[in-house]
């Protein structure tokens, strides 16, 4: 009697077992159509001389960074009474006379190459932590770098322009670019200054139509106004 118990034990396990893996397998393969659907694969980059624009999910291939932003939205939304938004990280590529650069705001010690283009540093949260590695961004102009997770980007790359002397103005206002503390509205635009308050600074100074660039559809790029708060005050 016992032994009959034990293998009808042992089946009913089995069964759920398999019911169990039949529904793990067909959650997974509805996330995965889920995020193909929301997020097709970068798009063929326009060829010849231009400014390429990168939408990268925030966090992409971290899930640290990614959690702490969906945190972050969920708190934003609800203070402003809207629905959440995907959030996204920019970046550029510069093409012209057949080099290629990266131009993109990232950790200082998340990359060891010597040759990735370190154009200046800045402190992260507050202007005393930057004394520490662990709380400095840098700014990269890497000639025939890399865009990490650009797999991942969404409805990129974007041409924003295809004007050879717009991009050689735009490569030449890198080492221009205000030192802000990252996370931080020093420049009191009402927004904290962060990478995308790079690329919208550099697109707006250099003549690009801000007007006409916006994230991907239901998505935010928290700093883009400030970048282009900044630039405005310049110009005037």
């Amino acid at each position: 009697m016992n032994a009959r118990r034990a293998v009808a034990a042992a089946a009913a396990a089995a069964a759920l077992g398999r019911w169990r893996l039949r529904d793990w397998g067909a959650k997974m393969l509805l996330g995965i159509k889920d995020r193909a659907e929301r997020h097709p694969p970068p798009s063929p980059r326009p060829s010849g001389d231009g400014v390429d624009l990168y939408w990268l999910p925030l966090g992409a291939g971290g899930r640290f960074v990614r959690s702490n932003g969906r945190l972050y939205e969920a708190l934003a939304a609800r203070l402003q009474h809207r629905d959440r938004s995907d959030l996204y990280h920019s970046a550029l590529e510069v093409h012209i006379g057949g080099e290629r650069y990266v131009i993109e705001q990232a950790p200082a010690w998340n990359m060891n190459d010597p040759d990735r283009g370190v154009v200046c540093e800045g402190p992260v949260g507050a202007p005393w932590l930057g004394r520490f590695k662990l709380f400095r961004y840098e700014v990269r102009r890497w000639r025939n770098g890399i865009i990490a997770d650009r797999g991942e980007a969404v409805e990129s790359p974007r041409r924003v322009s295809s004007d050879p002397a717009r991009a050689q103005e735009l490569l030449d206002l890198v080492p221009r670019l205000p030192m802000a503390t990252w996370g931080r509205d020093e420049q009191q635009t009402g927004e904290m200054w962060n990478s995308n308050s790079l690329i919208a600074w550099l697109l707006a100074r250099s003549g690009h139509d801000s007007d006409t660039i916006s994230p991907p559809a239901h998505g935010r790029a928290p700093g883009w106004f400030a970048g282009l708060s900044v630039a405005a005050r310049e110009q005037t």
